[in-house]
């Protein structure tokens, strides 16, 4: 299984980006993304799960929306009103049993 993340880049404070992953094999029930700073442990920011629940870290409640894509067997993760605390590596992983896929990583950087 291979998970292709892309989207990332440099925006302005307030702005927007969205990321996109697409699956190799097909959709996982559990679909997440992750974000990671150096130097910091990697933070759960958005999951979606059976029936397309979502939830969502409190930093970004409001403005960050995940969505999956189930005929492009991708998932999304809509940005919004981006703050400099945002910028980070932004990884898609999708989880099933024991077992956790991830994808390469996108940079999202945000200037003040």
């Amino acid at each position: 299984v291979q998970l292709q993340a892309s989207g990332g880049g440099l925006v302005q404070a307030g702005g927007s980006l969205r990321l996109s992953c697409t699956v190799s094999r097909g959709m996982f029930s559990i679909m997440n993304w992750y974000r990671q700073v150096p130097g910091k442990q990697r933070e759960l920011v958005a999951t979606i799960s059976g029936g397309d629940s979502t939830q969502y870290a409190d930093s970004v409640k409001g403005r960050f929306t995940i969505a999956r894509d189930n005929a492009k067997n991708a998932i999304h993760l809509q940005m919004n009103s981006l703050k400099p605390e945002d910028t980070a590596v932004y990884y898609c992983n999708a989880h099933s049993g024991n077992v956790d896929f991830w994808g390469q990583g996108t940079l999202v950087t945000v200037s003040s």
